[in-house]
């Protein structure tokens, strides 16, 4: 063995040729053979080397020899074929509505929805925050019903309790006035009030 030659995490194969001194071959796992076998051929040898220029080299050529790019490609699955096969729908350039929204018919659907979930109950914080949920999700699966094309909807429901005080509640929106717009309905007993909102903003 040469004195020489000394292992630094790769693979080192030393060379007798001619009776010259011992020569050092680097076989990088990562660097492609006919780049290896050109530069011997060009240089007749590898010069020795300190152990931190060889340290900076071996990392130098690490980084440019080892990247590989690798390439996959997923087999095509039944979904992508029905999106192929789906037909391109063009534009419609609508921009009004061809169904308005119905106040009269979602302002009845307030007075049933809120009548029949508080005729008979008192006022109750925490009953009173469930219920505007409630509420509100019932109203809102309700209109939905009704299938008004293009039509955003919003509903907001109130619950207070009655102590003979006023309350204004009120509201500003930001929308086309010529197509856009709401139905309310106010509920109230003995023990509490509600206030129930639906705003209809149309989407173009």
């Amino acid at each position: 063995m040469c004195g020489g030659c000394t292992p630094y995490g790769t693979s080192w194969f030393q060379l007798w040729l001619a009776g010259q001194p011992c020569k050092q071959v680097l076989i990088m796992s990562d660097a492609a053979p006919g780049r290896a076998a050109h530069s011997l051929k060009a240089r007749g040898s590898v010069s020795s080397l300190s152990s931190h220029e060889f340290r900076r080299k071996e990392l130098h050529g690490r980084t440019k020899d080892s990247l590989r790019t690798v390439s996959y490609m997923d087999e095509p699955s039944q979904r992508d074929d029905a999106s192929r096969l789906m037909a391109q729908m063009e534009n419609t350039y609508q921009l009004g509505p061809t169904k308005h929204f119905p106040v009269v018919l979602v302002n009845h659907i307030l007075k049933d929805v809120l009548t029949n979930y508080l005729q008979e109950e008192q006022y109750e914080p925490e009953l009173s925050r469930q219920m505007t949920k409630t509420i509100s999700e019932v109203i809102k699966a309700q209109v939905k019903d009704l299938m008004i094309p293009r039509y955003k909807l919003v509903v907001i429901v109130h619950i207070g309790q009655r102590e003979s005080q006023r309350i204004l509640i009120g509201s500003r929106c930001l929308w086309d006035p010529e197509w856009d717009t709401f139905s309310s309905y106010v509920f109230r007993n003995s023990s509490l009030f509600a206030l129930a909102n639906v705003y209809a903003v149309y989407l173009e």
